[in-house]
């Protein structure tokens, strides 16, 4: 890959923080350095007391004065330190007790002993002395009036650059301005999306050339033939377009990638990189939205200048749905995030197809998206991704497999019936945690247990091992178990029993039932709603019956029962008191997908006693298949608390030891259903 066209992809240099910190130390000594000057020399100047000539006249003849120093400006007399203070104070007209005060600011602001500054004197503590000084006055006979009264007199020459104070004084403080100015500067860029402020609209999208970007080919994701085929049809435009301009058809503008999360949208756009062998251009939404109105409509406008001066290229955004929601006052507006979308869609209009460029996008929320940017010439196709079937989980769970080294006993599609509405993204987790397991244990390969002890961390958990149960409890949740397993193998219409635990998980749990479908099924009938219904009700039926009572256990089991028969009369049209009304819609369908009531008050009232009553039937059936069967639920009971976990094998063999009629009634039900399990 061109190095020129993977600048983008380059991290941060790891040298600019430190960067940074030597820029404030360097500013830090500078400033000090300043302020000692100044202090320094504000008090050297503040300890020097000024005299009137004639008073420097009369102290040099009464034999006061030991040396005068002769500046630019002044004469700086320094005392001898043997005489009458008093004397010279009734000259000078100056107090001693100015000159204590005085010394007391020098001892304060002198420097620590040794301490050397450049541009500074000399900060070494010594002996202070009553320094004077008077402004030049210059007559006939000076020089020899100071030779008759014994006292030295100097001018220094002073060898300066006159540079050097330019330097200091102006030069200095702007550079210390300027580079402050910078770093403020950086920091804000950094803030704004970098590029500084000039450049604060400008894209920030990564740019890929060919499959040696991304590494990700169409070989690598797996559980999504249509989706492939859809995408490979715009790929292939790409690469013959004189096939397709010979029958007079256009190269689709966009395509919309919709699904769940986990799914593979992401991973289906880097394949396309890497099959197209063209520029591929990769961004989030959320990039486009800033706080300043307009510079998500700039950023749109450099990204597509970008592409154009790139074509053929594809450019992909995913979730689209932070950028692209619909524009309704609901919910009030927002004038970056609309400014931003009306760019959007007016580059969306006028880029030409003819030069190979092609929009892709993802989201999980597509009925937020506006409807201008929906409509065909902007986005053509949608492309759903959902969550896998079980030829798709199989292919999935082999393509993350190819990487580990698996034993001659794992069952990749025992696996997959086994994760019935998993992702993607769920397989690929369950084949690592799996590998990880391995390792823990010291093998060289991974095993059948070590996958389906990794499906069971993903879906419902570790297990909590520092959660101890008290014998009561323990037995409590055993019955409770043994009640959802055994109403649902009593069942037409079940699921049958995978695995039975008691072992309490990180997920909350304190023991699970896992059901296996024996087929991949796309329709639920109204009798297996009910049978689920009654298997998950099981539970707290199997605690009133040996227990007389009820446990808070139960509240997931509950929670999912009322959502089935809430379903039923809301939205499957299984409900005789409301026939095949709809009551419900569903809103974030490949989110959470939570129902919004479309009904009246009263008609949600009418509903709720429809709901309880289904309920309470499940309920009274539960408890009457449980009551009749209390002996083999006490054996399944009993060995489950002693063994804690148990596979659907030994709870068959044990269901079948003690009810012998359920074999021969289970045995027509497969013979009739022909279901068959590898």
């Amino acid at each position: 890959m061109d190095n020129k066209n993977n600048n983008n992809n380059k991290p941060d240099n790891p040298k600019d923080g430190h960067f940074n910190i030597f820029n404030f130390l360097i500013i830090g000594l500078i400033c000090s350095v300043m302020i000692l000057r100044f202090f320094v020399a504000t008090t050297a100047v503040s300890t020097r007391e000024e005299i009137p000539f004639n008073a420097f006249l009369d102290l040099v003849h009464g034999g006061y004065v030991e040396s005068v120093e002769v500046q630019s400006e002044r004469y700086l007399i320094t005392l001898r330190d043997d005489i009458d203070m008093e004397a010279v104070e009734e000259i000078t007209g100056v107090s001693r007790a100015a000159n204590d005060d005085a010394a007391q600011e020098r001892a304060f602001l002198v420097p620590l002993p040794g301490l050397r500054l450049p541009g500074l004197p000399n900060a070494e503590p010594q002996e202070q002395k009553v320094v004077y000084y008077t402004g030049i006055i210059s007559f006939p006979g000076f020089v020899e009036f100071l030779h008759e009264n014994d006292v030295e007199f100097v001018r220094h020459v002073v060898d300066q650059n006159p540079l050097l104070p330019i330097i200091i004084n102006i030069v200095l403080p702007i550079a210390l301005i300027y580079l402050v100015f910078s770093l403020i500067m950086r920091n804000m860029s950094k803030r704004m999306g970098g590029g500084g402020i000039m450049g604060v609209g400008k894209s920030n999208a990564k740019r890929y050339n060919m499959e040696k970007a991304t590494g990700v080919t169409f070989n690598d994701v797996a559980g999504q033939e249509e989706a492939k085929e859809s995408l490979n049809e715009i790929i292939d435009y790409l690469h013959n377009p004189e096939k397709y301009v010979a029958i007079g058809a256009k190269q689709p503008k966009g395509a919309l990638l919709v699904g769940p999360p986990g799914t593979g949208k992401t991973l289906l756009a880097k394949a396309v990189a890497g099959e197209a062998d063209v520029t591929f251009f990769s961004l989030t939404g959320s990039e486009f939205v800033e706080m300043y109105v307009g510079v998500g409509a700039s950023r749109v406008r450099d990204l597509f200048k970008q592409a154009n001066s790139n074509a053929p290229c594809i450019i992909f955004i995913d979730e689209i749905d932070a950028v692209g929601k619909s524009r309704d006052s609901q919910m009030g507006t927002n004038d970056e995030r609309e400014q931003t979308l009306n760019q959007l869609l007016s580059e969306m209009d006028g880029f030409d197809t003819s030069k190979g460029i092609v929009i892709l996008a993802a989201t999980n929320r597509p009925e937020t998206l506006d409807k201008a940017l929906l409509r065909p010439g902007r986005f053509d196709r949608r492309v759903i991704v959902e969550k896998p079937d079980l030829i798709g989980r199989e292919a999935i769970l082999a393509v993350h497999a190819k990487k580990v080294m698996l034993d001659d006993d794992v069952n990749l599609k025992r696996i997959a019936m086994a994760t019935s509405g998993a992702a993607g993204a769920d397989l690929a987790n369950m084949i690592n945690e799996g590998a990880l397991r391995a390792v823990r244990e010291n093998r060289q390969k991974v095993k059948q247990e070590d996958l389906m002890e990794a499906v069971e961390v993903v879906m419902a958990g570790k297990e909590k091992k520092d959660r101890i149960m008290t014998k009561k409890e323990k037995r409590i949740v055993s019955y409770h178990e043994i009640g959802h397993a055994l109403t649902m193998a009593l069942q037409k219409n079940s699921m049958p029993v995978q695995k039975i635990s008691i072992v309490p998980r990180t997920m909350g749990s304190l023991g699970y039932v896992m059901y296996v479908p024996e087929e991949e099924t796309y329709l639920t009938t109204k009798e297996e709603i009910i049978a689920q219904i009654v298997a998950a009700l099981g539970g707290r039926a199997a605690e009133e019956i040996v227990f007389n009572t009820a446990t808070t256990g139960a509240f997931n089991d509950i929670e999912r029962a009322t959502r089935l028969a809430r379903s039923m009369v809301s939205q499957f049209g299984m409900s005789d008191a409301f026939g095949i009304m709809g009551l419900e819609s569903v809103e974030s369908r490949y989110l959470d997908g939570r129902p919004v009531a479309t009904c009246a008050p009263e008609t949600e009232a009418l509903r709720d006693k429809e709901v309880k009553r289904i309920l309470d039937e499940c309920y009274e059936k539960s408890k009457s298949m449980l009551a009749e069967n209390k002996h083999v639920m006490e054996v399944l009971a009993e060995h489950l608390f002693e063994k804690e976990n148990i596979t659907g094998d030994e709870f068959l063999e044990l269901l079948k030891e003690h009810k012998p009629d359920f074999v021969v009634a289970k045995d027509e039900e497969n013979t009739e259903r022909g279901a068959s399990i590898d």
